[in-house]
């Protein structure tokens, strides 16, 4: 593990499945304490829910990551995140049922997150997915847990894979479908023909130089970046 050097990190995770259930992956992305992508996985798990790939995804990163480093777990799952922070106290003095008296679904995985989070210190935060101007650690690892999903092949740093770039018109996208292209259509739009947005988080422009939470940041083929950086459309 790579962390023990940093004093926090920052990362992602999220899952996608084909039809829910249908052909179903999960993925990470860890980055460092300034928000820079340094390795990711992804992995296919068959014929799963999005859920049971979300909760995955969120395993899978916690099992890859130093226990003793302070994490940011950045998410666009409610479910995922609710189950193992505000529904699993409750889940358990129940004896693993819901307040209606059925069996918690997907137990064996809530049981090993519970565990992989006990002694360390993690900050979820819930980010909306498919957003034009969202998260890009969270898009990055949509992105990857698609992929992977179609492909049913594990990828990632290990496996020498290059980290998938977002589609720019993913934001008008849903897991499988697209969605009406009247919503977010022109900001959408905006954002391929280069217009600037202010930063939600701090980042890495593909020119290596950081940009900071608020400052103005603009659509470029690699990604989010300075205003400056941008390439003019063909």
């Amino acid at each position: 593990m790579i962390e023990g050097m940093n004093e926090s990190i920052i990362a992602a995770c999220d899952g996608a499945s084909k039809g829910n259930p249908g052909p179903a992956a999960w993925a990470w992305v860890v980055a460092d304490a300034q928000g820079r992508p340094e390795r990711w996985e992804a992995g296919p798990l068959g014929t799963a829910t999005n859920n049971v790939a979300e909760l995955t995804a969120l395993q899978e990163l916690l099992e890859s990551t130093d226990p003793s480093v302070a994490i940011e777990v950045r998410m666009d799952s409610q479910y995922a995140m609710n189950a193992v922070t505000k529904w699993l106290p409750g889940w358990k003095r129940n004896g693993w049922k819901t307040s209606a008296g059925k069996p918690v679904a997907n137990r064996d995985l809530v049981s090993r997150i519970d565990a992989l989070l006990t002694g360390r210190t993690v900050d979820f935060v819930y980010v909306p997915a498919h957003q034009v101007d969202g998260d890009p650690l969270n898009a990055l690892a949509d992105q990857a847990a698609s992929e992977a999903a179609v492909a049913q092949r594990p990828a990632g740093t290990a496996h020498g894979s290059q980290l998938p770039t977002p589609a720019p018109a993913r934001a008008t996208e849903g897991r499988g479908r697209s969605a009406p292209a009247k919503k977010a259509g022109g900001a959408a739009r905006s954002a391929r023909l280069g217009g600037t947005i202010r930063a939600k988080f701090a980042g890495r422009c593909h020119c290596g130089k950081p940009y900071a939470a608020q400052e103005m940041i603009a659509k470029n083929p690699n990604g989010w970046g300075h205003p400056e950086c941008r390439t003019a459309p063909a």
